[in-house]
């Protein structure tokens, strides 16, 4: 079982939401974060002032899987998020060690489903 991360552009959720969704990915859970990587956040002008923004809004998706579901999720993803500019996002991928469904209370791969 894995755990993944991706930061990605808040436009860009649509897009990929409707290819997890297409590669029978559908457990999603989406937050919205602040941050900024190499393009360090954005200049605005404010009173005629230059000030630097430092963090970006962004969203996070947090997706387990079942290892055969691993890359059609990063595939999913990276296509659905991609745009070739600066501020795209990442994919962070973990182990998972334990799951369990509260509901039934199964754990393991058949917790995920």
């Amino acid at each position: 079982m894995k755990y993944i991360i991706a930061i990605i552009q808040p436009d860009r959720l649509d897009s990929v939401l409707d290819r997890l969704e297409k590669k029978d990915i559908h457990l999603v859970t989406v937050t919205p974060v602040l941050g900024h990587g190499r393009q360090k956040g954005i200049s605005t002008i404010y009173r005629s002032v230059k000030e630097a923004g430092s963090l970006l809004k962004k969203l996070k998706l947090e997706i387990a899987v079942n290892e055969t579901f691993v890359e059609p999720a990063i595939e999913a993803i990276t296509e659905g998020a991609h745009t070739g500019n600066i501020g795209d996002g990442k994919i962070f991928v973990l182990s998972l060690e334990s799951v369990t469904r509260i509901r039934t209370g199964e754990t393991g791969a058949s917790a995920i489903g």
